[in-house]
């Protein structure tokens, strides 16, 4: 998914697409949070939970998240 076709799927239901596209663009500025990255999950062997089969799952991107430092500390706040 590109980034048009972002702001075409959150913008759908009101369809203010210039206001969700203006919110988009200040999301990275929200204090405590980081951008999202891009990782690599490894192939790996896994398990069918129904009849108890191995079965094999291939390797894929993932989306990684890095909490900021004020997010994380307000967070673990005790």
């Amino acid at each position: 998914m590109n980034r048009q076709e972002l702001i075409d799927a959150m913008a759908a239901p009101s369809g203010e697409k210039a206001a969700t596209a203006d919110l988009l663009s200040a999301a990275p500025e929200i204090v405590g949070f980081d951008p999202l990255s891009q990782g690599q999950g490894a192939a790996r062997t896994g398990r069918n939970p129904a009849p108890g089969a191995e079965i094999k799952i291939a390797a894929a991107r993932t989306a990684k998240f890095t909490a900021g430092k004020t997010f994380w500390e307000a967070v673990n706040a005790s």
